[in-house]
């Protein structure tokens, strides 16, 4: 009879480690197919074990298909070997490496908020009060478009702030703007071409890659896109930020805007995806106003996220569509569940209604508009301070810096980083070779500064280690200024 010790259980129950050694014997062969187990009132007798914990372990057995039962006959071992995999055929697993986090005395590459400027008291008594006033519709399911009252609320911050007139029911919010491009390319066709800005955000085109769409990249000059490239390329779908164009900071100006209007009104394929991702962010003059704020065709698709004003850490943005798309939103893709929760949503509502909103965006204009005059100042003090060039500095969480120097980008990233700084330069947004310094009389310029221009982003800085930051940043400059060349 079957015998087993239980000197070694470890933390399984009695039943658990009983079912694990039958199991165990049936795979590595030891019972037999057919065989028959012993009765449950024997086994138990000869294990000195109760009946019922026999009775347990058979039960999952049985459940799992490792044992079947005749009836007034009893159990036998099943047959699997028509489902076993030679040992010899498994395929080894590859080492999984741990990401570690590189962590940095200042980041000036990350678009990431710092921790103290979040409204952690607030968020969580609005958080309690969802919670203890809003039980029942927390607990319904959300509309493919989220909850209307959010929706409601983000229409009357759009008219308010952006002067944009969109209803509740154009708006559609989604878990990051990466979840809403997912969406729109099944919304607009996967046959469609998509162009991006060239320099510009990389990841918009690895998603458009990711979901075997074709992209390409259209070059800019100082006013933005280049018309007479966009119209080479053939393009369906254009995606551009206006009102403040990462990396260079440009604003693209009515005349050019109102090109770009007119070219997308030529097809009734053509769209243009605005994205006004930091728009709350200007320290000079009036907000400049959306592109779709002027849009008579329905040609715009205004994007925007909560991850640049809140936190980065907060999936929430949210698109809004001209009226045509959206009733073919909602006939052909109105079965998807809205992907942020009924708490986020209701939170964030609340957040908005009551002018929270509003006055965090006050707070983090003062704050971040001290935080760049303070990194400026560094800088105008510094021994670079008579070779560097500062652009862009009025819009947007970050500025182009230009330092007059022969060393490599990637030097002076590489000694930056040896001395705990992240920099990024402008060239690294220009796709494949297309950084260049063209001549004068060029077509289309790419944008002024060229090589040696680094964005410098502040968001995520403490402001007590900006002087050090700089300090060090001179530091990294000067020693990839004594590397030696490459031969």
């Amino acid at each position: 009879m079957l015998t087993y010790s239980f000197s070694e259980i470890g933390s399984d129950s009695l039943y658990e480690y009983l079912y694990k050694c039958i199991k165990n014997d049936i795979q590595n062969g030891t019972l037999s197919p057919g065989e028959r187990l012993p009765s449950k009132r024997s086994f138990a007798k000869h294990l000195n074990i109760s009946a019922i914990t026999i009775e347990n372990a058979y039960a999952q057995l049985l459940a799992e298909g490792y044992i079947y039962s005749i009836p007034k006959k009893g159990y036998y071992a099943a047959d699997i070997s028509a489902g076993r995999i030679p040992a010899t055929a498994k395929p080894s697993p590859a080492p999984v490496k741990e990401q570690k986090e590189e962590l940095y005395f200042a980041d000036f590459a990350s678009s990431q908020t710092h921790p103290d400027t979040f409204p952690f008291s607030i968020w969580a008594k609005l958080i309690r009060e969802v919670i203890s006033e809003n039980s029942f519709a927390l607990m319904k399911n959300s509309p493919s478009g989220g909850i209307f009252p959010l929706r409601q609320a983000i229409a009357n911050h759009l008219k308010s702030f952006r002067g944009m007139s969109v209803l509740p029911e154009q708006i559609i919010v989604g878990a990051g703007t990466e979840y809403l491009y997912g969406l729109l390319i099944q919304l607009l066709g996967f046959q469609k071409l998509y162009a991006v800005e060239d320099p510009g955000y990389q990841k918009i085109s690895a998603i458009y890659r990711s979901n075997q769409v074709k992209c390409c990249h259209v070059p800019m000059d100082s006013q933005g896109i280049c018309m007479e490239q966009l119209r080479e390329t053939n393009a369906d779908i254009l995606h551009i930020s206006p009102s403040h164009h990462f990396p260079t900071g440009i604003i693209t100006p009515i005349s050019r805007r109102y090109e770009l209007l007119g070219w997308a009104s030529e097809s009734d394929s053509r769209y243009i995806i605005e994205d006004d991702y930091d728009c709350e962010f200007r320290f000079m003059g009036k907000p400049i106003p959306s592109l779709q704020s002027i849009d008579v065709m329905e040609k715009v698709i205004y994007m925007n996220t909560f991850t640049k004003t809140l936190a980065s850490t907060i999936r929430i943005s949210y698109m809004a569509l001209p009226h045509h798309l959206m009733e073919q939103f909602q006939q052909s893709m109105g079965f998807y569940s809205c992907t942020v929760s009924n708490f986020e949503q209701y939170t964030l509502t609340r957040f908005l209604q009551n002018g929270h909103f509003e006055r965090h965006i006050n707070r983090m204009r003062n704050f971040y508009h001290n935080q760049r005059d303070l990194l400026l100042n560094y800088l105008k003090n510094s021994p670079l301070s008579s070779r560097i060039t500062i652009t862009e500095e009025d819009a947007g969480l970050h500025f182009l810096m230009h330092v007059d120097t022969s060393a490599p980008d990637e030097t002076i990233i590489q000694c930056a980083k040896s001395k705990g700084l992240r920099l990024a330069s402008l060239s690294e947004y220009y796709e494949g070779s297309r950084f260049q310094n063209p001549g004068p009389g060029a077509a289309c310029p790419n944008i002024p500064l060229g090589e040696h221009t680094f964005i410098m982003n502040y968001s995520s800085i403490h402001p007590e280690h900006i002087k050090k930051a700089i300090d060090l940043l001179c530091q990294a400059v000067q020693c990839a200024e004594h590397q030696p060349s490459s031969p």
